[in-house]
């Protein structure tokens, strides 16, 4: 067990920070970005005996105002320019203008709440469960697969104790980095031996330097003659890949080891020269990283020494199983390979089994995953105040929490249009989600760091990894799905020792979760009612933003339309201008199309009986390989067909689709042994092959028993009128028929009595 991880003294950017109150705002924004990229992931804890060696150090982190690492810049352009480019405006130009065309100014319940904060207010009470369980023992179970982790030590003075080279030591004395974090202490000279390692601790313990500054040691070793990519570092969001790498760029600074940044929404031409360039470091989001294996040339991972994967529960979450395990086998067999994340699931321990061999388990706290520093409290929404939420949302924040908070939404279109509802209130809020380009997503991030803006309203694309200094609330305006989530959430604030506030909005359909939670807080789970008077006013204000709203929604969508249709035209002329040049590139492959990421995505939203159904299949690298190979020979054998069948191919493909007819063959084929499902071209061709078939029985007159199954079913049921109609009209028809082919020996029994009467005479 680990010993207890107690926080001594705030750190120091917090210590600079309120010493440069007297200088101009410029710098100290500028400062104030270094300071909070400089405490990345909060890998360091200040001691208060030591402040006057801080004040000392002080300068040091000063005079290095160029080096921050959150200098957006270099990753991408400027929004403005962005604009710029593509013609269009911000939303907040579009909130501004509609504030601006207002007929008669909206009264807002501000100033009302002022008034009436002395006789009405807020109040905070101890939340009571209605049924208390006992705690369960969520202790570690000791598995067998995992090595013997009794010689770890959790603690240590400094870091000249864990056997650091001088580079690395003056990069965490630059940094401010006094004394290591627990998971620190455990890991740096575990993984300084090559052994795996599968890390587990609080949000906010410095997860990001315990793999980084061990791994940047064994590179200062590497033979440097021979250039090759010898680190991948796996995260499953953006902007944590961002934070990463300029994390590792602040304690490499000193060395000569280069670090390379490879994620979705920058530029694909960048990313394949710094590649090329064959750096000690990459650090990479799972698609692009495949992507660039796969179609960039002179790109491989067969010298590669360490791999790591950060927040591995969020990259299975995302449906990233597929990639990981295409990764995993891309990699030597002979590499080191550490895990980090705050929870560990199922499928984390399968991937474990999978990719490490004779692992660590380090859990820098098992007893304590909840911060003592955070307050937990959560306000119930009635089934009838649901419709009020927003107003609500709206009290809270203009009233209690009134800046550094990030609040959770849970999609991207109620993400935006909070954002909307907040500017058109007059509040200074910014948004992140998957909706916006990378340059918006990053300078929302710069926006929040710097206090540009008080509000973040992000989805869960922020939950993880993200250290943003001095967040003082978080709100989960959409309660997670389940606790996991809640409390990654969660650990964006009271980080590193900080005190933070978290507060829920729990409906009657979040019951299971409410219990989760409170079984988990205990006795300091809170319960908040938020004034009823403000709530109201607040429902009824953006009752009247309601047309506003609708008109910048409208404007942003013929914006994107327009956009689409520039793009369509800009592509059409590119085709036709550079034809031959663009048909003589490589044709560029994937490793999943878009219609399987749209079905694996689904299968990630099902219910945990089917997701652990799924899991429960761990497929070896070999069977992997073979049933890429097979994949790969059945997309050969469709070229090589006719164009004729191919279409037919297509055509009955994009009616499968339509019908959704290409789940069923794959739900009937569940039960047989080695068969796991039918890839859809097997589906269009079997079915293809069965039309023609009883299309060669029609036309042979061979379908005999399909018409005697039908009148069965017919004398079984009651026939309809229109059927009876039906049926009388086909067997006058034959009778026709009949009397028109019979010969001139047989009489019908309708022949002329006269003539009968003329032979009897």
């Amino acid at each position: 067990m680990a010993p207890g991880f107690v926080f001594e003294a705030p750190s120091d950017e917090e210590i600079e920070r309120s010493d440069s109150e007297g200088e101009e705002q410029e710098q100290s924004q500028e400062e104030e970005a270094e300071e909070q990229s400089d405490s990345d992931n909060e890998d360091h804890v200040g001691e208060g005996e030591d402040e006057e060696e801080q004040e000392e150090e002080r300068p040091r982190v000063s005079n290095k105002k160029s080096q921050s690492a959150w200098d957006f810049s270099k990753y991408t352009e400027s929004v403005a320019e962005e604009h710029a480019r593509r013609s269009t405006t911000s939303v907040d130009q579009k909130i501004a203008k509609a504030i601006k065309e207002r007929s008669t100014p909206l009264r807002k319940p501000v100033e009302d709440d002022q008034e009436s904060s002395e006789s009405e207010s807020d109040k905070q009470e101890d939340y009571r469960p209605e049924e208390e369980e006992d705690e369960g023992g969520n202790a570690d179970e000791s598995k067998s697969f995992f090595a013997p982790s009794d010689g770890a030590s959790f603690h240590a003075d400094s870091f000249m104790e864990l056997n650091l080279s001088r580079p690395l030591l003056r990069a965490c004395e630059a940094l401010g980095y006094v004394k290591p974090t627990p998971i620190q202490a455990a890991c740096i000279p575990l993984a300084l031996t090559g052994r795996d390692i599968c890390g587990s601790a609080i949000t906010g313990s410095g997860k990001t330097a315990a793999f980084s500054l061990p791994t940047l040691e064994r590179l200062l070793y590497r033979p440097k003659r021979v250039q090759a990519i010898r680190v991948l570092i796996l995260t499953p969001t953006r902007e944590l890949a961002v934070q990463v790498h300029s994390m590792i760029e602040k304690l490499a600074q000193f060395t000569d080891i280069r670090c390379c940044l490879v994620v979705g929404g920058l530029s694909t031409k960048v990313q394949e020269a710094a590649l090329r360039s064959m750096p000690d470091i990459v650090v990479a989001t799972p698609g692009r990283m495949i992507d660039h294996l796969r179609n960039s040339m002179s790109v491989d991972l067969d010298d590669l020494a360490v791999l790591i994967l950060d927040e591995a529960d969020r990259l299975l979450e995302l449906g990233f199983s597929a990639e990981i395990h295409e990764l995993v086998r891309l990699c030597p067999k002979k590499r080191q390979t550490m895990l980090f994340s705050a929870t560990m699931t199922e499928e984390v321990d399968e991937l474990i089994k999978l990719s490490l061999t004779k692992p660590l388990r380090l859990s820098a706290d098992p007893s304590a995953k909840r911060p003592a520093t955070l307050t937990e409290e959560v306000v119930r929404i009635r089934r009838m105040r649901e419709a009020n939420q927003e107003g609500v949302l709206l009290a809270l924040c203009c009233k209690t929490f009134t800046s550094k908070v990030i609040i959770f939404s849970g999609t991207k279109q109620a993400a935006h249009r909070l954002k909307i509802i907040f500017g058109l209130a007059g509040l200074k809020a910014a948004e992140l989600h998957g909706n916006l380009t990378q340059a918006q997503r990053l300078e929302a991030l710069d926006q929040f760091r710097k206090e540009q803006v008080d509000f973040l309203i992000a989805t869960d694309v922020a939950a993880r990894g993200l250290d943003i200094i001095g967040v003082q609330t978080v709100i989960n305006f959409a309660c997670p799905r389940d606790l996991t989530s809640y409390v990654h959430r969660v650990g964006r604030t009271a980080r590193a020792g900080r005190e933070g506030y978290a507060v829920t909005f729990v409906t009657d359909n979040d019951r299971s979760l409410l219990k989760a939670i409170a079984k988990r807080v205990g006795s300091k789970l809170k319960s908040r009612i938020v004034a009823e008077q403000s709530v109201i006013k607040w429902s009824q204000t953006i009752e009247q933003m309601e047309d506003e709203i609708a008109l910048i929604v409208e404007e942003e969508r013929e914006e994107r339309a327009l956009r689409k249709a520039e793009m369509e035209a800009t592509k059409a002329e590119n085709m036709i201008e550079h034809r031959e040049e663009i048909y003589s590139r490589p044709k560029r492959t994937w490793f999943m199309t878009g219609q399987e990421k749209k079905l694996a995505a689904k299968a990630a939203k099902k219910p945990n009986e089917k997701e652990k159904s799924s899991g429960k299949e761990v497929i070896s690298a070999e069977q992997a390989e073979a049933l890429r190979m097979k994949e790969k020979r059945k997309r050969e054998r469709e070229k090589n067909l006719p164009r004729k069948k191919r279409r037919k191919l297509e055509a009955a493909r994009e009616m499968l689709e339509d019908e959704g007819h290409f789940e069923k063959p794959e739900a009937n084929e569940k039960n047989k042994k080695e068969k796991t499902g039918m890839s859809l071209v097997d589906v269009a061709y079997r079915r293809a092959k069965a039309v023609k078939a009883v299309k060669k029985a029609m036309d042979a007159g061979k379908i005999v028993k399909k018409g005697k199954k039908k009148s069965n079913n017919s004398s079984r049921k009651t026939p309809s009128r229109t059927e009876e109609m039906r049926e009388l009209f086909q067997t006058d028809m034959s009778e026709k028929k009949q009397k028109r082919v019979g010969g001139p020996g047989k009489k019908s029994k309708s022949s002329f009595k006269s003539k009968s009467r003329y032979k009897r005479r």
